[in-house]
């Protein structure tokens, strides 16, 4: 007499309610994470009137040049706190080197400072990479606490005065960042 083997219906039942209940799981998740972030319908700038000057700060870029906050003022200034090693930096970066190429002679200035302390080894091929072309420098953990720098990235739009308009933490939403510069640089 042949033995016989557990019926597989029990373990089609067992695998097919273990799938079912790990895609539940990955549906709640999707859900949580789309209503926790909606879509920005736009960035609201600073009112003139309630602006605060942004802090200054005078740092070596990798070039070997100093670089100050104060050498831009007259210009629209995106400040740019990332790293090589930060994902969202990875997504926004090729953007702002397209605002620095449509814009720049409209007076859009970037600056990007560097919060990992990474060395110019590991900065200067990224910037290659991605075609940064505008100012870096290594940050200090002093300008991080003067600007607040508490994740990565962090972008702050600074007027033509000097003063705050923006101040994003996290991935930028490019359309509406796109239309507050544009604000800026009217």
């Amino acid at each position: 007499m042949p033995t016989q083997s557990p019926p597989a219906p029990k373990r089609v039942v067992v695998r097919t309610t273990l799938s079912l209940a790990i895609g539940f799981l990955f549906a709640v998740a999707a859900l949580r994470l789309s209503a926790a972030s909606p879509a920005p319908a736009g960035y609201a700038l600073i009112s003139p009137a309630a602006r605060v000057a942004a802090p200054g700060f005078t740092l070596t870029g990798i070039d070997g040049r100093r670089l100050t906050l104060a050498q831009f003022r007259g210009h629209v200034v995106l400040l740019d706190f990332w790293a090589v090693d930060c994902g969202g930096c990875k997504i926004e970066i090729p953007w702002y080197v397209a605002f620095d190429r449509a814009w720049h002679a409209r007076g859009l200035q970037l600056i990007g400072i560097d919060m990992y302390g990474e060395s110019t080894a590991l900065i200067r091929p990224f910037m290659a990479k991605t075609g940064m072309t505008y100012p870096v420098a290594v940050g200090t953990d002093a300008i991080g606490a003067r600007f607040h720098v508490d994740e990565l990235p962090l972008t702050l739009l600074i007027d033509r005065q000097g003063r705050i308009a923006l101040s994003h933490s996290g991935v930028v939403d490019r359309p509406a960042f796109e239309s507050a510069l544009e604000q800026l640089l009217r």
